[in-house]
């Protein structure tokens, strides 16, 4: 390809990612096996990353001779493990096994290979079942939040929880509390 054919490709993929963390509903990612490269991005965009004891991550672009900045990468991964392991994993693009990727804070649970399926799908379940609007406008929060200051941070989060207190969800959160019994929600 071109190199405008190039652009255009990369800019699609970065948009992939895009869509992901504009996305309102969480996403869970399960990873066995290696996901690299773009597949290690994926999962760094996802919002719960679940691994199979035996998975990998490996951010491998500049095993290629490529940036290690790719897809938001070098966006995410500081944003996720500080400057400095985004900076070693970037550049040295070695794999990172399941083990590690929990002690950096990629994953949010390491799991048995053969549990990684159910322990994927109680967690969408759990997600699925919970309070929706409270769970997107969190999301959307803190993906708008990353680069406003704290003032901004807290009159945005003002104003979206002042919008959730008329909410039917909370509505219902406070009939069932005081009828001592669990919320039904519904997204609204």
């Amino acid at each position: 390809m071109g190199s405008a054919e190039l652009l255009e490709f990369t800019r699609m993929s970065g948009a992939v990612v895009r869509a992901m963390r504009d996305c309102p509903l969480p996403i869970v990612a399960a990873v066995n096996g290696v996901a690299a490269g773009a597949g290690a991005v994926l999962a760094l965009a996802s919002d719960f990353r679940l691994l199979a004891r035996s998975a990998k991550l490996a951010f491998l672009f500049t095993r290629v001779g490529l940036a290690g900045a790719d897809m938001g990468a070098a966006y995410l991964l500081p944003r996720l493990v500080g400057l400095a392991r985004a900076t070693e994993l970037l550049l040295l693009a070695e794999d990172v096994p399941a083990e590690r990727a929990l002690e950096l804070g990629l994953a949010t649970r390491v799991v048995e290979d053969e549990e990684l399926p159910r322990a994927a799908e109680e967690l969408a379940r759990r997600l699925a079942d919970g309070p929706a609007l409270a769970y997107s406008t969190t999301k959307v929060l803190l993906t708008r939040e990353l680069d406003l200051d704290l003032a901004a941070g807290i009159e945005l989060e003002a104003m979206a929880q002042a919008l959730l207190m008329q909410s039917d969800d909370h509505r219902e959160f406070y009939a069932a509390w005081s009828a001592g019994r669990d919320p039904h929600w519904k997204g609204r």
